[in-house]
């Protein structure tokens, strides 16, 4: 049976393993991730850095590594690794102090070629972003070309190397723009989804991360092929609300749309120090320059928010968060820094202290319904 849908002709068909019909929006979605985004800027600035191993961060002896250079990477050097153990493994690693403006002038140099080709734009970075362009401001039915013809502007006009991914949703073309990195694309074609899908290592989908990876090896779950074999009822017993999460998307189903305007969850401002502070006294001092940063940047979001985080990171680089939501919604510097200080006298402190961060959360204005959307029974038979 053919069916037509946006000027696609469709094979509809039902999947043997849900016994109900495929129930997804179609969409051409392409995902740009620009390759060792901040370390190419510095590179792209400083000729005599191109070739080298270059780390942007606070430097070898206190910060912490935010981006790496491929020839970096070659050396195992990661982002939110200590500069220390980044030093260790790569000898001549070139350590640069980040420039946030001039990534941000870039990113919107790369931000208007993506508007050239469609409106639907959703930012998640200053490196990466999703399109949409199932329909398009140049008319171009395929997608994949599409991807091409943006990389290659990139190249010419900012002179940085994209990487991209190319599928029917925006799970599946994240994915897909990692495999030919650097400098590369894949596209997921409609036909092929389920056998990627099938043969994903499990860590590569949404909502798995470390903790949740452990349990579904546990449950013999190591690829897409073993969580597709789980029945509902064993992924909603095992894993709660999100079994229902993991039974639709590996059967490509992420009815998540492309969303121009994205609200932000949180906000937050945080601070490494040169030298590990011990005194509450003097973190007080810190922690109010943290909250004039945040508070001006929730006044920019035109925001408020109930939840405020306290972010404690020791000197040893173990992790400690402390949270209060309140009974009303809070803006002010002087109301952020009250609560935080608040909650870091909350219990004692178990070591000397290399960061301070604050975040809000639970933001006022933030839309919580779903999003309506159309959709079909479908097997895809579109180009992508």
């Amino acid at each position: 049976m053919m069916a037509v849908f946006n000027g696609w002709s469709i094979k509809l068909r039902y999947d043997l393993n849900l016994f109900m019909p495929f129930d997804f929006p179609i969409r051409k979605i392409i995902h740009v991730d620009m390759d060792a985004f901040y370390a190419s800027v510095e590179q792209l600035d400083n000729p005599e850095l191109k070739g080298k191993p270059v780390a942007v961060g606070g430097g070898a002896k206190r910060g912490v590594v935010a981006a790496a250079s491929y020839e970096a990477r070659k050396f195992g050097v990661r982002s939110a690794m200590s500069g220390v153990l980044a030093s260790k493994l790569c000898p001549d690693l070139v350590f640069v102090k980040p420039r946030f403006d001039r990534y941000k002038e870039i990113s919107l140099q790369i931000r208007s070629i993506f508007f050239d080709y469609t409106d639907k734009v959703e930012p998640l970075s200053l490196d990466e972003a999703y399109l949409d362009v199932t329909s398009n401001k140049k008319g171009n039915p395929s997608a994949t070309l599409i991807a091409r013809e943006i990389r290659d502007r990139i190249f010419r006009e900012v002179r940085l190397t994209a990487s991209a991914g190319i599928s029917i949703n925006k799970f599946i073309a994240k994915v897909a723009s990692d495999i030919n990195k650097p400098n590369g694309q894949k596209t997921i074609n409609p036909e092929d989804v389920l056998s990627f899908l099938e043969a994903l290592d499990i860590r590569k989908f949404y909502g798995v991360g470390k903790v949740t990876a452990e349990k579904m090896y546990h449950q013999g779950i190591f690829t897409g092929k073993d969580l597709k074999d789980k029945t509902p009822e064993f992924l909603e017993e095992h894993f709660g609300k999100s079994g229902v999460h993991y039974y639709e998307v590996v059967r490509g189903i992420h009815r998540s749309e492309v969303k121009s305007h994205r609200t932000p969850k949180s906000l937050g401002a945080e601070r490494t120090f040169s030298e590990n502070l011990s005194s509450e006294v003097f973190m007080k001092d810190r922690l109010e320059h943290i909250a004039e940063e945040l508070a001006r940047r929730v006044a920019k979001a035109g925001t408020s928010a109930r939840t405020v985080t306290l972010k404690i990171k020791y000197s040893d680089f173990t992790l400690q968060t402390r949270s209060r939501t309140l009974p009303y919604y809070i803006s002010a510097k002087d109301l952020i820094l009250d609560t935080a200080i608040d909650l870091l006298y909350q219990q004692p402190l178990e070591n000397s202290v290399r960061l301070l961060g604050i975040s809000l959360s639970n933001l006022n204005g933030k839309d919580a319904s779903p999003t309506e959307e159309k959709s079909v029974s479908v097997q895809l038979r579109f180009e992508l």
